[in-house]
């Protein structure tokens, strides 16, 4: 029998997600005993005391299931954001309630749009619900920020059969962000069969004046859903719990999809706790902040181009193809991502580390160079 035969055909054209190399497997392979790894966005201070401690606590009841609801998490998130608990989807890592859309809204005949370089995510939710995609170009440099979401591109690829429109803000693997102004007059030139995405994976971390937190203008676009994440500032990308806000009635659709137990009581306890710990996530955004400053200097005196990111990375352009250098700076020991599969075959995405590791980083990429 022929087993491929029998999936769907969506799924059998799928490239499966590639996620950034484990320090385990890295230490497999080369036998090295010191490893850096900055490849997957993860917050380098690792997880704060209030959210391990309540982990921990929560882990003497493993032998219960969870609660299916999230009501205690849902109730803590709703006070922290100002909306309803019934406003809230909880998901196994933001990933999840991306699938989750995916499932409630696409299907073959329909269509998704989004960014070049956004967020592999996308494509791939897009394509196992049998939808087909539409991509608009990123801008060139010209009337925004080279790389970042064109909203003029991204307009213009709507069509009546769209269904989903997803936009990351900031993006990632570039870093870019898109204004508020641009963002509100985009969501309201939509026609009202679509729906839009707003992944705020990396919300914590922006600072800038003009950046909008699109939670606030969910009673103005029902059609609106924010996603966020604590694998990120909060640093719990290992206990994988992430969320959706969006309209009530909203809410209900992805809800009937989403599976039972889906997040771990460990992960909600963590999460709860977390949005407490307010001196971590400063100390997190502070560390980012004088991070993101270090390396894009760096970059800037050894001559190499970078896009200017709000996340917790940066995108810097190695002058080659850059998979070599990736190769080249494992056997240093570093770990960071390639971003080939995202349109930038020239890239490397680093995660901003603790300050030694930014250092080291910077001293192992002067070397693989030079060779």
């Amino acid at each position: 029998m022929n087993i491929d035969a029998l999936a769907r055909p969506a799924i059998r054209a799928l490239t499966p997600y590639q996620p950034g190399k484990p320090v385990s497997e890295l230490a497999r392979e080369r036998g090295l005993p010191d490893i850096i790894k900055l490849a997957s966005n993860e917050n380098p201070l690792g997880p704060g005391p209030q959210a391990l401690a309540a982990a921990r606590a929560a882990l003497s009841d493993s032998h219960f299931y969870p609660d299916g609801s999230g009501f205690e998490l849902k109730a803590a998130l709703a006070r922290h954001l100002a909306v309803t608990p019934a406003q809230i989807t909880l998901g196994n890592g933001s990933n999840d309630v991306l699938e989750l859309i995916a499932r409630v809204f696409l299907e073959p005949g329909v269509e998704a749009v989004f960014s070049e370089h956004a967020f592999a995510v996308y494509p791939l939710a897009t394509q196992a619900a049998g939808a087909t995609a539409r991509v608009a170009s990123a801008h060139a440099g010209q009337h925004g920020p080279r790389y970042g979401h064109d909203l003029t591109a991204l307009r213009e690829q709507v069509t009546p059969l769209t269904r989903v429109v997803f936009i990351a803000n900031p993006n990632n693997p570039t870093g870019t962000t898109l204004p508020a102004a641009g963002l509100r007059s985009f969501l309201a030139s939509l026609p009202d069969t679509t729906v839009v995405v707003i992944d705020e994976a990396y919300f914590e971390y922006v600072e800038a004046s003009d950046y909008p937190n699109t939670v606030q203008w969910l009673a103005d676009f029902p059609r609106l859903i924010v996603t966020r994440t604590f694998s990120k500032a909060y640093g719990l990308a290992g206990l994988r719990i992430g969320y959706a806000v969006s309209s009530a009635e909203m809410a209900d659709w992805l809800n009937r999809v989403r599976l039972p137990f889906n997040v771990s009581m460990a992960a909600m306890a963590a999460a709860q706790a977390a949005l407490d710990d307010t001196d971590y996530l400063r100390r997190s955004v502070a560390l980012n902040r004088e991070g993101l400053a270090y390396l894009t200097q760096g970059f800037g005196a050894r001559g190499l181009d970078y896009i200017p990111s709000m996340g917790n990375f940066v995108a810097v352009d190695v002058g080659r193809l850059a998979a070599p250098v990736y190769t080249a700076l494992l056997q240093e020991g570093v770990i960071v991502r390639p971003v080939a599969n995202y349109g930038l075959p020239r890239h490397l995405r680093v995660t901003v580390g603790l300050p030694e590791q930014n250092r080291l980083f910077l001293e192992a990429l002067d070397r693989v160079l030079a060779a």
